[in-house]
């Protein structure tokens, strides 16, 4: 009976890591930009790797195998993040910027131009400008 709570559990967590994993993958081929693929892949490496290694030390027991299993681990828990970051960082000092830093600088936050975009075709299509909206109570 406790065996198979073990292989049960154990089977769940591989399952969790392996979901992870085909998250991320679905995550680098969706998402936008550099830094949005790099925080998907870096969630897939820290969680689905994680889920999975810990599905393993279950389903090998208290055994020389686990303790294996955990200081890969910890190794994979301390270095997945620092390797994001470096590159997250490398990627920004070549100039590469994230996609709403560009939106952002074409319409200031303080600007008054504040009719461009999705505001200025609607307000098109009803016949109404700007000026005849600040104009009318």
């Amino acid at each position: 009976m406790m065996e198979m709570a073990q292989t049960g559990l154990s089977w769940v967590l591989l399952a969790g890591g392996a979901f992870f994993f085909v998250v991320a993958g679905i995550g680098l081929i969706r998402m936008p930009d550099v830094y949005t693929r790099m925080h998907a892949s870096s969630i897939a490496d820290t969680a689905g790797a994680g889920l999975m290694l810990t599905g393993m030390m279950v389903a090998a027991g208290f055994s020389l195998i686990s303790v294996k299993l955990i200081v890969i681990l910890a190794i994979i828990l301390f270095t997945s993040p620092i390797a994001t970051h470096a590159l997250a960082q490398a990627a920004r000092h070549a100039g590469v910027e994230p996609i709403l830093s560009r939106k952002a600088r074409r319409r200031p936050a303080g600007s008054k131009a504040r009719a461009t975009g999705e505001a200025a075709t609607k307000a098109k299509k009803r016949g109404r400008s700007r000026k005849a909206r600040e104009v009318t109570p």
